[in-house]
């Protein structure tokens, strides 16, 4: 098994996105099978996004957002938790 990503290795923007889909979609109630279906990808996908594991589209992103209730820019942001 892969190692996971170091945060020196990640992108704060995508380890930020990958949390705030996490957040936003277990808070939704919607596993990751029912939100890539939802959004038209597959459930691997949704999972390699929330583990930091591949880049997403601006495109993609905003999509994401639209069905999680919130703006692209908000997937971006510190999750609640990372606050301080």
């Amino acid at each position: 098994m892969p190692a996971k990503p170091t945060p020196s290795s990640v992108s704060i923007a995508r380890a930020h996105i990958g949390a705030n889909i996490r957040r936003l979609r277990k808070a939704m109630d919607l596993t990751q099978e029912k939100l890539g279906e939802i959004a038209g990808y597959h459930r691997t996908y949704v999972s390699q996004l929330e583990r930091c594991r591949t880049n997403i589209s601006v495109d993609r992103l905003d999509r994401l957002a639209q069905i999680l209730g919130v703006d692209a820019h908000t997937l971006m942001q510190p999750p609640p938790d990372e606050e301080g």
